[in-house]
């Protein structure tokens, strides 16, 4: 699969729900019930998105868009 299939709004919700994941996973993590509705917010979003009705392996491209949101956060991270 090609990375740059990707819609910029997807690759952009599933870095939000990586750190917003990171934030709530965090040792005594700060407002919760914000952090969780946004996890909530961002999943919705993520799991609804119009692009999965044009892939024909979502499976698959769910887990390279998780991976490439990742590789982007460390990237921006250093």
């Amino acid at each position: 699969m090609d990375v740059t299939d990707f819609p910029d709004d997807l690759v952009q919700t599933q870095a939000a729900w990586n750190a917003t994941y990171n934030a709530l996973a965090a040792h005594r993590p700060r407002d919760t019930t914000a952090l969780r509705r946004r996890l909530l917010l961002l999943s919705v979003r993520l799991w609804w998105h119009p692009y999965w009705e044009t892939v024909s392996s979502v499976p698959a491209a769910r887990s390279e868009l998780r991976h490439l949101a990742r590789v982007h956060g460390a990237v921006r991270a250093a």
